[in-house]
């Protein structure tokens, strides 16, 4: 059997990349297969006020910093969470609340230090013959891309095809629309024309596996809240309502070419496994917020062996 670990939705977690690193390497896995979204939510802008002291108030309430190793203690807290920390003075913080383009050069420059420490971090910590393929998700910049490239030592899986214990494996980042307007949604019609001149680039359509960060419709890896006109969860009773958010497209590809599998993301909250026809379907979920590593550990048989298996692993 060929080992791959394979996980997603990282979101800037630096904690979760590295226990990712450490898991596979200690799991002793062939590849590695660390799918987007890669990109975090937020700046926290930590206001300078003395060379010993310091302020911050993400959530609205002013905290004070003293000391160099209490700043790295917290920085290191938001940064483990998905978080960029900035150090500001207060005439910068003032721009940055007043010019929305400064903002977003300012995320965009530290989104771009944070993947280009990650792709060290591969370099640095996993050995050359093991590869590692890190694929880009529908939350994630275009600018990212360029940066994954520059590394060689780095798989960039996109429109292409990549040999994965002797099968081919495609890829696309793109999902269907959400509320969110993210950078690579779009709707599931062109969704489907994007899926299809992918399955065009594989020569074996049945001995595929298949990286598509939109899981399929209608299964048990594709439910999330239920959403109001205010992006507010809906509840019943008080408990959250839950609906089916994959892609019909996917969904639709999957059963028409039936590969080997399919793995996915992009649902935070729908960690598991379906079966569409004789293609088995895995996410592993998210909770980059905690610091907590999800991923499995893909089995897949090699030429004379049967069957793909799967192990849940968290850390």
């Amino acid at each position: 059997m060929f080992k791959i670990l394979f996980t997603t939705d990282s979101h800037g977690s630096t904690q979760v990349w590295y226990k990712g690193l450490r898991l596979g390497l200690s799991y002793n896995v062939n590849a590695f297969l660390l799918c987007g979204d890669l990109v975090g939510k937020a700046l926290v802008p930590i206001v300078r006020v003395s060379d010993d002291k310091w302020y911050y108030s993400p959530y609205g309430k002013k905290e004070t910093i003293t000391g160099k190793n209490q700043f790295q203690r917290i920085s290191g807290s938001f940064e483990s969470r998905g978080f960029y920390v900035r150090e500001v003075t207060e005439e910068e913080l003032t721009e940055l609340k007043s010019n929305p383009t400064k903002l977003r050069d300012v995320f965009n420059e530290s989104v771009l230090a944070r993947i280009e420490k990650w792709m060290t971090m591969i370099e640095e910590k996993v050995p050359s013959v093991v590869p590692v393929i890190v694929s880009p998700g529908n939350d994630d910049m275009p600018e990212i891309d360029a940066v994954i490239k520059k590394h060689p030592r780095v798989v960039y899986p996109l429109e292409t095809v990549v040999s994965v214990a002797g099968y081919d494996m495609i890829s696309c980042e793109w999902v269907n629309e959400t509320p969110w307007k993210t950078p690579r949604q779009c709707s599931d019609e062109e969704l489907e024309k994007r899926l299809e001149r992918e399955f065009d680039r594989a020569s074996d359509k049945k001995r595929l596996v298949c990286n598509f960060h939109a899981p399929p419709h209608n299964t048990r890896i594709d439910e999330a809240p239920k959403l109001d006109k205010n992006h507010k969860p809906v509840t019943k009773l008080t408990l959250v309502v839950k609906e089916h958010v994959g892609s019909v497209a996917v969904r639709k590809t999957l059963e028409r070419h039936q590969p080997v599998i399919g793995l996915h993301g992009h649902i935070h909250e729908s960690e598991g496994s379906d079966q569409i026809g004789r293609t088995l379907v895995l996410n592993p979920g998210s909770e980059y917020e905690a610091g907590v590593f999800k991923g499995f550990i893909v089995s897949i048989p090699k030429e004379q062996e049967k069957g793909v298996s799967f192990q849940r692993v968290e850390g």
